[in-house]
């Protein structure tokens, strides 16, 4: 089997992977040169995926990268439609299945921007075969595969979709830096265009996921998906909102947390934090919102959420003025310290992170921000926060920590000394409990 990845990065590098290590001969393809340049040289530019199984992969022939979308018509192309026996290539030169892993952002206004999907599908489109198999593996709203990916493969193409090429959906569930988290193990949705579509994704998936779940349709598999994110985003929003509630009442919601989770059933934990950061949970839900209101539906549960996550670095940045206050001191010239850019714990992924909203602010406000990543030693060129690209991370030293006047704890890496922190820092704003476990002189961490 052949199949081809488009979009080689958290989601799209490690499928390839999982699939070549499963013995599918494997093409990635993405428009970025520098990325195939690396893969077919062995390199790995994510840093929890290792170069030296991409070597072994590329130098035993089962993966190699291109940005030549060409290469998708392959040399086996043929003539016989779907609804016929499956056709038997020639091993090694015909591309079976192609899927896209492109991202799914939102536009300034937070409306989809599928811009990446339909440019994919237009770029795959004049050189689909019959018999092909296309999945969309990114997040998005109902409808999208089936309606808009559709229409554009159809039209760029000449085929019909379950005619001609099969079509379907199966949403990615990449955990980026959890060790547990196996691409084979992972449970895979998948919803086809027609029951023969589904057949065929369930082939294709088969040869490297254990477990498969076929659902009803593709617009089952992208509501799934949606429901996955929304969940989480509906209650990240519940904690952080009785983060302030329960401080009111001179409680403390971690406290509160660890004595609830402790039953066995019926409860499941989050915690609340400064903001959602990743390309799901920050996004997803709006995806939701907007679809809702085409079919005439309101998601006033799942809108209130979001607006409460995106107003969390506002409130840990007030906190961080109250910090200074204590200290007699204003934003205006005051050193501040974000520890922590990824957007979650021991990556360096920093897509959405609130990492960027917290040193916005606190710049607007006049203060003199910088950051601390282990992981992330110098921000790369973004979409939504192009002015902090070239910004390097400050040194881990002594000197370095305790001339900032007050260090806000975002993300809590694993490879960070805490203790250290605790010694040299002046004063700690503490948005996740990190300091709970470590020796502080009392007045030194805020919780926040």
């Amino acid at each position: 089997m052949n199949i081809a990845i488009i979009g080689l990065g958290y989601v799209g590098l490690p499928l390839c992977l999982q699939f070549a290590r499963s013995g599918v001969h494997v093409l990635g393809l993405d428009i970025d040169s520098k990325k195939v340049r690396a893969l077919n040289a062995g390199r790995s530019y994510i840093k929890h995926i290792d170069a030296k199984e991409i070597k072994k992969l590329v130098r035993g022939g089962k993966f190699c990268a291109s940005s030549d979308f060409s290469k998708i018509a392959g040399a086996g192309a043929h003539s016989k439609t779907v609804s016929e026996p499956p056709y038997v290539g020639c091993y090694g030169d015909r591309i079976q299945a192609i899927l896209i892993c492109v991202p799914t952002p939102l536009k300034k206004n937070r409306v989809p921007d599928l811009s990446f999907v339909l440019k994919t599908g237009r770029s795959i489109a004049p050189h689909l075969q019959r018999g092909q198999l296309v999945v969309l593996e990114s997040t998005t709203y109902p409808g999208t595969t089936e309606n808009e990916l559709r229409e554009v493969l159809e039209r760029g193409s000449g085929l019909k979709a379950g005619k001609d090429f099969h079509l379907a959906f199966s949403p990615e569930r990449e955990d980026p830096g959890n060790p547990k988290s196996k691409v084979a193990e992972i449970p895979k949705v998948i919803g086809g265009y027609t029951p023969a579509c589904l057949a065929e994704a369930v082939k294709v998936y088969a040869r490297a996921i254990r477990i498969l779940i076929p659902v009803a349709n593709c617009r089952t598999a992208e509501a799934a998906k949606l429901l996955e994110n929304v969940f989480r985003s509906v209650n990240i929003a519940l904690v952080n909102e009785l983060k302030g509630v329960y401080a009111a009442m001179d409680i403390d919601v971690w406290d509160v947390i660890r004595a609830a989770r402790t039953k066995p059933f019926g409860f499941m934990p989050f915690y609340p934090g400064p903001g959602l950061g990743g390309h799901c949970i920050p996004i997803d839900p709006f995806y939701l919102a907007w679809k809702a209101k085409q079919v005439g539906q309101e998601t006033r549960f799942v809108e209130l959420a979001g607006e409460i996550n995106r107003a969390m670095p506002e409130k840990v940045v007030a906190r961080v003025g109250q910090v200074l206050a204590a200290q007699r001191k204003t934003f205006r010239g005051a050193r501040v310290l974000v520890l922590g850019l990824a957007y979650k714990a021991n990556v360096e992924d920093d897509r959405e992170s609130p990492s960027y909203r917290l040193l916005d602010l606190l710049a607007a406000r006049g203060a003199k921000a910088a950051y601390y990543d282990p992981h992330v030693p110098v921000i790369k060129p973004t979409r939504e926060h192009p002015h902090w690209a070239g910004t390097k991370s400050v040194k881990w030293s002594k000197s370095v920590i305790s001339s900032f006047d007050a260090v806000l704890i975002s993300t809590a890496h694993e490879a960070v000394d805490y203790q250290q922190l605790a010694d040299w820092a002046r004063v700690i704003v503490d948005t996740r409990n990190v300091m709970a476990g470590f020796r502080v002189d009392a007045g030194r961490v805020w919780k926040a």
